[in-house]
Formats: C-alpha cells, sequence, structure tokens
C-alpha cells in the first residue's frame, strides 16, 4: 500500500489504479472515481470487489483505513461484503423495532381521530362525526391521551360506571366507539390483546345489561284529540316554520326530514315525494303519498327549485329544524316535533281500521323480522296514500265536528 499520491488522484486517466493491499481507484469513462477493495474469497477462491465510497468524499487516506478494517476481517474469517450486509439488515431491524415502539404509544385520541378520518365518508352527514367525537370527549376524557396499547379493562370501567345507570343510552354509545377505536388500533398493530370494551363475554360480567337498567322516557307528543285545535293555531301563524311543521305532521315524518325537503324530491303530478336514503334514519328511500291538503300547501310556495324551505343563513342551504322546534315549543311548550309522529301513530291505531303494516311503513319503520323484510318487495303506497288523506283530514276537523265522525274500523262492511 502506498502506491497513489493524494494530489495526483484527480488526474488519473480512465482505468483502475491500485494503491496496493487491494485498494484502487476506480475512475470511469465519466471521469468519476470511487474506492474499491478487491480480495479473494476465502471459500470460493474468486476475487470479489467492496465498494469503499466515492473519491473525493472517501479521501485516500480513508480509504487505506478501512482497507485496514476489511483485512483485519479477513483474517478473523469475516467477509467484507457479508460482514456488510449484516451489518445493514442489524440496522433494518433495529429501525424496524423502533418504528413499533413508536407506534405503540399512539394515543386513543389519536387513534379516535384517524378512526373517525377513514369512516366519515361512510357516514350519512357530518353531524354524525361530530357527535362521534363529542361523546368520546365528554364521557372518556381520561382515556385520550394515553397510549392505545396501555387501555385496559379498568380504564374503560372507569370511562363507562359513572354513566351506565344514569346515561345508560350514552354509556352504551361510549362503550361501542371505544370498542370501535380500539378494534381499529388492533388492526392497525397498534395494540396487541383481546378489546377490553367488548361486551359479549367481557363487560357483560361486570356491568348490568343496558336494556334493564335504561329508563326510557318518550318524548312528548301532542294527543290526537286535541290535534283539531292544535292545527288551527298552527295555521294561523303562516310562517315558513309552520309550513315545514305542517309538513312534517301530515307527512308523518321526522324534523329533519321535513325540513330539508328539495323540490327535485317532489312529483307534484304523481303527488308522490321520495325522501332519498342518505337523509333516512333507515338509510333507504322512502316515498310519502302526498295528500290534497299537502298538495295545497307545496302549489303555494312561490318557488319550484331549490329546497323547499330556504334557509336564512349566509350560506345556502335549508331551514334548520330549530326553527320547528321553537315554533312547536312556542304553541304548546314542553311539546318536541317529533312527538307527532306518536300523535298519528297512536291516531292509526285508535280511530282506524288499518293494518298495523301500513301505519308502519308510512313512519318508515324497519320490519323487525328479517324474514318477513326479505320477502317484502311492496311499500303499500296506495293503501298509506287512504291513510294519509284520512290523517290529513283528521288534522283539520276540530274535536266537535270529529265527535260526529264514525271512527273507520267501527264501520260495518
Amino acid at each position: 500500500m502506498g502506491k497513489l499520491v493524494a494530489k495526483h488522484l484527480g488526474k488519473l486517466p480512465e482505468g483502475m489504479h491500485n494503491d496496493g493491499d487491494g485498494l484502487y481507484l476506480n475512475v470511469r469513462p465519466s471521469g468519476s472515481r470511487s474506492w474499491i477493495f478487491r480480495y479473494r474469497d476465502r471459500v470460493t477462491g474468486k476475487l470479489r470487489d467492496k465498494g469503499l465510497g466515492a473519491f473525493p468524499a472517501v479521501t485516500l487516506a480513508d480509504a487505506r483505513v478501512e482497507v485496514g478494517k476489511a483485512r483485519d476481517g479477513l483474517r478473523n474469517g469475516l467477509d467484507p461484503i457479508q460482514a456488510k450486509r449484516d451489518a445493514d439488515q442489524a440496522k433494518r431491524e433495529a429501525d424496524l423495532a423502533a418504528k413499533l415502539e413508536r407506534a405503540k404509544q399512539k394515543t386513543f385520541l389519536e387513534c379516535r381521530d384517524a378512526f373517525i378520518s377513514a369512516h366519515r365518508a361512510g357516514w350519512r352527514n357530518a353531524k354524525h362525526a361530530q357527535q362521534w367525537g363529542n361523546t368520546l370527549d365528554a364521557h372518556a376524557a381520561d382515556l385520550l391521551p394515553l397510549p392505545v396499547q396501555a387501555i385496559d379493562t379498568a380504564l374503560v370501567l372507569g370511562a363507562l360506571e359513572p354513566i351506565w345507570t344514569t346515561k345508560t343510552e350514552t354509556a352504551t354509545r361510549v362503550r361501542q366507539r371505544i370498542e370501535a377505536v380500539l378494534d381499529w388500533a388492533a388492526a392497525r398493530g397498534y395494540r396487541k390483546g383481546d378489546n377490553p370494551a367488548r361486551w359479549r363475554g367481557h363487560l357483560e360480567n361486570l356491568l348490568p345489561e343496558a336494556n334493564k337498567v335504561r329508563q326510557r322516557v318518550p318524548r312528548a307528543a301532542l294527543p290526537y284529540a286535541d290535534m283539531g285545535t292544535f292545527w288551527r293555531e298552527l295555521v294561523a301563524v303562516d310562517t315558513l316554520a309552520s309550513k315545514a311543521l305542517r309538513l312534517q305532521i301530515l307527512a308523518a315524518v321526522r324534523p329533519s326530514e321535513a325540513t330539508a325537503v328539495h323540490w327535485d324530491e317532489i312529483d307534484l303530478r304523481a303527488k308522490v315525494w321520495t325522501i332519498p336514503g342518505a337523509r333516512m334514519k333507515a338509510g333507504k328511500d322512502h316515498r310519502v303519498p302526498l295528500s290534497d291538503e299537502l298538495m295545497a300547501l307545496l302549489e303555494a310556495m312561490p318557488h319550484r327549485d331549490g329546497w323547499v324551505f330556504p334557509g336564512s343563513g349566509r350560506k345556502p342551504g335549508p331551514l334548520t329544524i330549530a326553527a320547528t322546534l321553537k315554533l312547536v315549543k312556542e304553541l304548546r311548550p314542553g311539546l318536541t316535533a317529533h312527538g307527532f309522529r306518536s300523535t298519528f301513530r297512536d291516531w292509526a291505531a285508535d280511530q282506524t281500521g288499518y293494518p298495523r303494516d301500513v301505519a308502519e311503513m308510512a313512519l318508515a319503520h324497519a320490519i323487525q323480522d328479517k324474514s318477513e323484510a326479505a320477502y317484502r318487495r311492496s311499500d303499500m303506497l296506495e293503501r298509506r296514500a287512504r291513510l294519509m288523506q284520512d290523517w290529513a283530514t283528521y288534522c283539520g276537523t276540530l274535536p266537535a265536528e270529529a265527535a260526529n265522525v264514525t271512527p273507520i274500523r267501527k264501520r260495518k262492511a
């Protein structure tokens, strides 16, 4: 070693230039230069070249030091190329282990936000994602900063037990959402082991069944006997909110389904309103037959495009359900807008002879019997049209007038 001179290296022509002891400077046609250690394999006897780096980043002195280390390794039975491969593999494994360790430190909050982001497109509206986050913020705040791997049964119970008997419906949702986030984290490799929030075979042994402790409080509803009087008061208001509430009552739909109705959903010629599945609780399209009263209400609207009940905000949008809720509270404090569906259902059961299925279909309730649901193809539109017309007539009838009307179920065939 020592045949090459540092100051002459930049001027050497193309070729392999030997420094001795197997060290070469390889000058390529392009003019680039790199160091090579050439040695004979102890097993096969073949010559092998191991790169030591580019010149001038690696100096002549540096290259000689590296050759010295490589020759020491050869004397100890270590092949330089294989030793480099082994070192690279060990580094990759160490990096992977470090990455996995960092991944295990993912917090529950990070996993929750990632879960919401991954599923947001499949949810019907942005409000659902907001509710997801708000529920866990309010009732699982202690879990949010913790590594997702560290969450165990005791921590889950700490979030659920304070509200399990007092806010059972909310607590049930909290448990389901914690379980979903932890399942997502396990699928991503951020945690291992059983899910401490699962119900079957686990928390069911530690908490009472939700159905046994849940206190169901039905929404306050107007007795159907008072509908005629209420209807006269509602019509007298004659505002956009009043019209939206009238549509909601006559169609027996939910508040959000009524206020967000779009003219594209209305077929005045066929007298049918088709609510798209994206706006329905069950996720399926729902056809609503339009009674004469509903037809008159819609035909009297001043426009025929966009939302039937446009909002008054700066951004384009429909009337909010807050407007109809406020109107109900002004007319009948203590009642809820959603309660009018119960009013309709009670009236249909007590004052008409329509089959139960027709009334349930009018409310777009899902068929609980899976076998029956599999074979049910008709939505009973024609029969529901007669029911909804009878309901509209009843709503516009004062109690004294209703007393002279014979209930349909008592009418002889």
